[in-house]
């Protein structure tokens, strides 16, 4: 079965079981090949719905968080996003879709070398409308503040305050907080408030840095 035949099979199955819930968000898996994204000699793995390793001790999430994440940000075009944690980029991908050309995602991280990956992988892509830096996430990535949603793809101890401030009113973060095991939260700041939503739990790496672990 060819990568293709496997991405619309694994997209069916994401919207079968409910985490695929928009046209955007199925264009935009459909039209990004998650094999560009993971080492060698995971690609015959590339699309099973489950987190894979990418060195330096982090993983690419499943394509069921990644989906499950994009609809709960209800991205749009034009807008400017940020993302902690680059990995391989292939989250970054599906969002660049997602802001069309006319939008952007920054991701920061931590690790060169996965950085200088990502940028390879994004490249290779033909993706063009996401800038990776390094640096420290946790932090979030001031100089291109603020942002109309911010994402973080490892777990948080708690809701950084630096994130929280780098986002437009309105605006949307989502965060998992907690070690390992831990809670989705979606964070809205709308008129000087913030909002805070459980969307339940789920499994992520740990948030290193000044304002992480």
């Amino acid at each position: 079965m060819s990568y293709t035949d496997q991405r619309e099979r694994l997209v069916q199955m994401l919207k079968i079981e409910g985490r695929i819930k928009t046209k955007e968000v199925e264009k935009a898996f459909l039209e990004i090949p998650r094999e560009l994204f993971v080492p060698e000699s995971f690609k015959q793995h590339a699309y099973i719905d489950t987190p894979l390793e990418i060195g330096n001790g982090q993983t690419i999430s499943a394509p069921h968080m990644v989906a499950i994440m994009c609809e709960a940000l209800d991205i749009k075009n034009e807008q400017k996003i940020l993302e902690i944690g680059a990995g391989s980029g292939y989250h970054a991908a599906i969002v660049s879709k997602l802001v069309g050309e006319k939008g952007h995602v920054y991701t920061i991280e931590r690790f060169n070398s996965l950085a200088e990956k990502a940028r390879q992988n994004l490249k290779q892509a033909c993706i063009t409308n996401v800038t990776v830096e390094i640096g420290d996430g946790s932090e979030g990535l001031s100089k291109y503040a603020p942002y109309d949603c911010i994402y973080v793809t490892c777990a948080a101890p708690k809701i950084p305050n630096p994130l929280v401030d780098q986002l437009k009113d309105p605006g949307k973060l989502l965060i998992p907080v907690g070690r390992m095991i831990c809670q989705l939260e979606l964070v809205e700041k709308k008129g000087n408030k913030i909002k805070i939503k459980d969307l339940g739990g789920c499994a992520f790496v740990p948030l290193v840095g000044k304002e992480g672990y």
